[in-house]
């Protein structure tokens, strides 16, 4: 099993999306030995944000790319080649200002492409990354799972909505929330780690 497991939190060891996404890679690996595992820190080495030479280079011929489209594709075709490669998406995500932190939808930006992750016929968009399977690692200070505030919960929807686009419509989301309430705190990730199911 390839296992891919992104951070996207700043917070290193002080991140419970981390220790979440960390404690699923451990289940993953121990259930299958023999698995590998790339991680990548979106924090330490962030996908820049998308540009005018980006867009460009994504909508323009591979045959008649310039040497600037070349290298401006560059982060894009790597990081579809890893995700292609992977049989398994890990996916920390810490709720920041309800939605997720900018570090991830750069990812995104340059993973979601028109003729490599999906597209479009006469019976509309299909994606083409299929055959995955996904955790999301999603850490909240609040609880945004139900009650009140669910409906300021643009983490797990969004991830849902754009990921099931390209394909990938098996998703399973673990949720270490209730970080920043006292009666709440203390458990809220050994919690969360006990939910984990494979």
């Amino acid at each position: 099993m390839k296992i891919l497991n992104l951070i996207s939190s700043p917070r290193g060891e002080a991140s419970s999306s981390i220790k979440l996404g960390n404690a699923i890679v451990e289940k993953l690996t121990a259930a299958n030995p023999g698995s590998t595992v790339i991680t990548h820190d979106l924090t330490s080495k962030p996908f820049p944000h998308l540009e005018e030479v980006h867009i460009n280079s994504f909508f323009t011929p591979a045959e008649n790319h310039t040497p600037e489209f070349e290298e401006a594709i560059k982060h894009s075709n790597e990081a579809i080649a890893e995700l292609k490669a992977a049989d398994v998406i890990v996916i920390g995500v810490p709720l920041y200002n309800f939605g997720i932190p900018s570090t991830l939808k750069t990812w995104i930006d340059h993973i979601a492409r028109a003729g490599q992750t999906f597209s479009y016929s006469e019976n509309g968009p299909e994606g083409l990354v299929k055959g995955k399977k996904v955790y999301l690692a999603i850490s909240s200070g609040g609880v945004y799972s139900e009650g009140p505030m669910k409906a300021y919960d643009f983490t797990e929807s969004y991830l849902r909505s754009v990921l099931g686009f390209l394909g990938m419509v098996d998703i399973v989301a673990y949720r270490a929330e209730g970080l920043s309430v006292p009666d709440l705190k203390d458990e809220a990730l050994s919690k969360a780690i006990e939910t984990i199911a494979l």
